[in-house]
């Protein structure tokens, strides 16, 4: 009994020690709830989204390293027309076992063994080349200015997948607040079937079909979920957000924006679209390339100045009387006429990738004329569809009206009243929907045209 009363005493003393501990804790883990689950939600509008996203693309960042190389392959060129020079020292050691020389009735001995230092000092310029260096400096800055096209290329993709998501998000929210809402009106329909059939007004069956109907909007609402969960962590690596991060989109509102003809996004296309400029720019290269290789024909001059240094003394150190210092400048014209029957291949092929530039530019622009048409007749259908909608909305509200009251006075039956709620459930996902494609549709004519980031 005493072992028993010594255990109760000591499990009293633990408690008091650890209450204060315990209490403590939980406190301190209910406070950290909501910073945790704010840090953790982050409502968003689309220029955040924009700046976020292009500030930390991996994307952009590659295409900014390509222009560097571009430029450091631009400044190579430059340094192709700076002077080049050449220095070396060398020492020589010679052994002569055999140094009688005899010249006819003369003769004379040379040493047993020789040493000499030899130094040499040369500077080479270029001064005419039939024009190579030039070419080669225009060309590298072309492709300088290409590659920087290569980025607003890029930056219109990348703000426009950005969009997308972004859009796409939005419209899988609101396609849950209105199944979040069609909840709760089936919800209120089943209690008010559950007390009809408590007095015998209709059927189990009249309730099982609300029931139903309740399921099928809770499985819509799974697949919803699991759709919010993959763009918006897609959306998060775009963005650079944590990978963890909910995201929120407020409601988005829409200007009013007049569309225009046809043919003025097809003209702001061949205008503004960043691939256009780059094949103005590549059959300049192509022309560069042309000229830089006919140039091959041409003869070349240089210049050159060197000094030598000779020492035939065995002390490395300079010393009066025994080293010379000849110096010498030239100048050096020469001529591989062979080109003149060998480069013609060589301007063929030059010729032909000019042409392939032009028949690429044609091609593309075929391809743009069908991409701006499909974008505009998209965009042009998602506004008609809207306004189908929301008559189609206004037609399924007074037919819900109606068969509510209908049903309320056990005129109409279970089944019209859950096929009218299903209707006008619909058409409200259908217009949210359709909303947010028409807002992705004008987007998408944007980018056709070029516009999509100016």
């Amino acid at each position: 009994m005493t072992t028993q009363n010594n255990k109760t005493n000591h499990l009293k003393l633990l408690k008091q020690v650890l209450r204060p501990v315990l209490r403590g804790s939980i406190a301190l883990i209910v406070l950290s709830l909501p910073f945790a689950a704010s840090a953790q939600d982050r409502t968003i509008t689309l220029d955040e989204a924009i700046k976020l996203g292009l500030e930390n693309s991996k994307t952009l960042k590659l295409s900014n390293s390509k222009v560097e190389q571009a430029v450091s392959e631009y400044n190579q060129a430059k340094d192709e027309a700076l002077p080049t020079g050449k220095v070396s020292y060398g020492y020589n050691h010679a052994e002569i076992p055999a140094n009688r020389l005899a010249l006819g009735e003369s003769s004379f001995n040379l040493p047993n063994r020789a040493d000499a230092y030899l130094g040499i000092l040369t500077l080479n310029q270029t001064i005419f080349a039939g024009g190579k260096l030039k070419y080669a400096r225009q060309s590298t800055d072309l492709l300088t200015q290409v590659a920087r096209l290569d980025i607003e290329n890029d930056k219109d993709q990348i703000v426009y997948d950005i969009i997308s998501s972004y859009y796409n998000l939005y419209k899988v929210l609101q396609s849950k607040k209105v199944v979040t809402q069609n909840l709760t009106t089936v919800d209120g329909q089943i209690k008010q079937a559950q007390r009809f059939f408590e007095q015998g007004l209709v059927t189990k069956n009249d309730v099982l079909r609300f029931q139903l109907q309740r399921s099928n909007i809770e499985v819509n609402g799974v697949d919803l979920e699991t759709n919010r969960r993959i763009i918006n962590y897609n959306l998060n690596v775009l963005l650079g957000l944590p990978e963890g991060t909910q995201l929120n989109i407020d409601q988005i509102v829409e200007a009013d924006r007049q569309v225009a003809p046809l043919t003025a996004y097809l003209d702001t296309a061949m205008a503004a679209r960043p691939e256009f400029k780059q094949f103005a720019l590549r059959s300049r290269v192509a022309e560069t390339n042309i000229k830089s290789i006919k140039a091959n024909e041409l003869p070349t001059l240089g210049a050159s100045v060197a000094g030598y240094y000779v020492d035939v003394n065995a002390n490395p150190i300079p010393k009066s009387g025994n080293f010379i210092t000849p110096l010498s400048a030239g100048l050096t014209l020469s001529w591989n006429f062979s080109s003149l029957w060998t480069n013609k291949n060589k301007v063929k092929e030059a010729q032909i990738q000019s042409q392939q530039v032009d028949i690429n530019k044609s091609i593309t622009t075929d391809r743009v004329k069908d991409e701006v048409n499909q974008s505009y007749q998209s965009y042009t259908q998602a506004l008609e569809k809207i306004k189908l909608l929301q008559t189609a909305i206004d037609q399924a509200g007074e037919n819900n009206k109606i068969l509510e009251s209908k049903y309320k006075s056990n005129i109409a039956s279970a089944t019209d009243r859950a096929d009218a709620e299903t209707l006008l459930y619909q058409a409200q996902i259908n217009l949210e929907l359709a909303k947010a494609d028409a807002g992705l549709a004008y987007y998408t004519l944007q980018k056709s045209t070029g516009k999509i980031n100016k």
